[in-house]
């Protein structure tokens, strides 16, 4: 990659997250000045100031840790040393009840009205969709799935209860379930199976997943030296078609072909550059297993196809899309015992930068698609009533309204700094994870990924057995 590429991406990254916090602390200031409120600052960031100006009296500054940003409002609090002064040096009055419930909501407001003109955009130039369809590629001999009777080309209708669109939408379905037991409805010739399957804990992401495999061709990894593979000219970065004249749809299937034929010359069909090619392997016997082995590490394709939708859903249906898997995954953190889903699964700043920049890197209408997706979630999440959130902010000037007069100072700040330090300690927390989970960014970064730029035709069928 070259260093114009990763400076654009750079760049990108900062520009559409800032424009996230932005739009949510301008809602704030906005509607402060509209209701005469005092505004003492506007800074994009925490921590050291990068760059900044005084104007009319407020302070307008960019900082160096891009984790939010927030608007100086000595009238939000009931501190009378925070509150401040006028310019004639008499004490500012506290903000009404009123004023403190719309400025706090005006900051979420402003992120879905962002989200909202972010998703016509997309709306209107077209929507990358992945091709990932909820095929059953592999279903391993003798397991729970085979002996339940569903077999390779079933397509997954069903997953507890979801509709299901792609595979993507079968491993979130699974993860958020509250039981390891999941119901499935599989559609095989127009006529519905519906079975309950087990899901296991995936050591990789840490979630559970259901043991199918999606139809895909693997793709050589790593050839080893003076193995059999090496021999028969193979390659990395090769896409396994067909292996012995049997169509190759899934990794695991693949290695059960191989291990099925220990000495045995067989064709091998492979995908290289876009070009077909038949080379002829002979796997070696294990002296151990007695299995065929060819001397390769396979893994699935990291060519991820694309196909552009256009146009693209809808506003309404992108932004509800969003609402909808938030909330979801809220209840599943809440039923953390149940579904195994916890803080240490979702992503704080350092997960969100490295995501933003895998999308910048692959096409920039999927990045303002995660932009719709990081807006909506950052008004919901805000709107939570948790002191230092400006759902608390609102709650607390609902309880100021019904008492009649402010909470004691006491009150406010004790809350104030015990959640304060909750969430400082939480983000925390999620960075540390999001660290670990380097390795998996920067492959998902590394991935290879292919726009098509016709418009995917639509499912075959929409209903639903019962």
């Amino acid at each position: 990659m070259s260093f114009w590429n990763i400076l654009y991406i750079a760049a990108a990254v900062v520009v559409l997250f800032g424009a996230a916090v932005f739009v949510h602390e301008f809602g704030h200031f906005w509607m402060a000045r509209r209701r005469g409120l005092k505004v003492e600052g506007f800074s994009i960031g925490f921590g050291p100031k990068l760059f900044g100006w005084t104007r009319d009296g407020v302070e307008y500054a960019w900082r160096l840790i891009p984790a939010g940003g927030y608007v100086k409002l000595p009238q939000m609090t009931t501190a009378a040393f925070l509150e401040g002064q006028t310019e004639d040096g008499q004490p500012l009055p506290p903000a009404s009840p009123a004023s403190k419930i719309l400025v706090a909501a005006a900051g979420p407001m402003m992120n879905i009205l962002f989200a909202f003109g972010l998703a016509t955009v997309i709306w209107i130039v077209g929507l990358p969709v992945p091709v990932n369809p909820p095929i059953v590629g592999y279903v391993e001999p003798d397991s729970e799935e085979a002996r339940l009777g569903i077999q390779p080309g079933d397509r997954v209708v069903l997953v507890n209860g979801q509709k299901i669109r792609s595979w993507q939408d079968i491993n979130l379905a699974t993860a958020l379930a509250r039981t390891n037991v999941v119901p499935v409805v599989t559609e095989r010739n127009g006529v519905f199976f519906t079975n309950h399957l087990t899901a296991v804990v995936n050591e990789t992401f840490g979630l559970k997943l259901l043991r199918l495999e999606p139809r895909d061709h693997p793709e050589v990894i790593e050839v080893f030296p003076d193995g059999a593979a090496a021999e028969a000219g193979l390659q990395a970065g090769d896409r396994i078609v067909a292996f012995a004249g049997v169509p190759v749809v899934s990794r695991e299937q693949l290695i059960e072909l191989i291990r099925k034929r220990p000495d045995q010359p067989s064709e091998i069909r492979v995908e290289r550059k876009g070009q077909k090619l038949t080379l002829t392997v002979q796997p070696r016997k294990d002296p151990v297993t007695g299995q065929g082995r060819i001397g390769v590490s396979i893994g699935s394709s990291s060519t991820q196809v694309y196909v552009v939708q256009r146009p693209g859903p809808t506003p309404w249906e992108q932004v509800s899309d969003v609402v909808d898997k938030t909330f979801k995954t809220l209840a599943a953190l809440i039923y953390s015992k149940q579904t195994g889903v916890g803080a240490k699964d979702l992503s704080g700043p350092v997960g969100i930068l490295a995501m933003l920049a895998g999308w910048v890197n692959t096409d920039y209408r999927l990045a303002l698609s995660f932009l719709v997706l990081l807006n909506v979630n950052l008004a919901i999440l805000n709107l939570l009533p948790i002191p230092v959130l400006d759902g608390g902010h609102i709650l607390m000037a609902l309880v100021e309204k019904i008492r009649r007069r402010p909470l004691s100072v006491r009150v406010v700040e004790t809350t104030t700094t015990a959640f304060a330090l909750l969430l400082i300690s939480f983000m925390l927390y999620v960075t540390f994870f999001d660290l670990k989970r380097i390795p998996l960014f920067s492959a998902w970064f590394k991935a290879r990924h292919q726009i098509e730029q016709t418009t995917p035709e639509p499912p075959a069928s929409e209903s639903i057995a019962p």
